[in-house]
């Protein structure tokens, strides 16, 4: 279920998202942390959000200083949006960077669907 990558001295895990049960597992972490009613709540008050990804190292199981998200939809409140995201990068000391397309993404290589409506 991992992949590892060795570089220089230090060797670093990530899933593979090519696994059978990489969704099921994937589901069951969500539910665990929360992560699925948080993103249900706020989903629902942003306004018309078909998809969003984690693109990135955070995608590709690596840690970094920056988290990268893009957001499909529209009329969304953004507003709502950067108030989050300000509050989200105080509480967990990261960096947040999204994008916002109205059609789904083309190329989705490299990212992890983490809401679909």
């Amino acid at each position: 279920m991992l992949h590892s990558e060795v570089v220089g001295n230090k060797k670093y895990f990530f899933a593979n998202k090519e696994h059978p049960l990489f969704n099921d597992v994937k589901s069951i972490v969500h539910k665990y942390i929360g992560l699925d009613k948080i993103i249900e709540e706020v989903v629902e008050r942003l306004g018309d959000v078909k998809q969003v990804y984690l693109t990135g190292d955070w995608a590709k199981g690596k840690e970094s200083e920056v988290i990268d998200l893009c957001i499909i939809g529209s009329k969304l409140n953004r507003h709502y949006l950067l108030e989050l995201i300000e509050k989200t990068e105080r509480l967990i000391g990261k960096k947040i960077k999204y994008l916002i397309y109205e059609e789904k993404m083309t190329n989705t290589d490299g990212a992890l669907l983490l809401w679909n409506e």
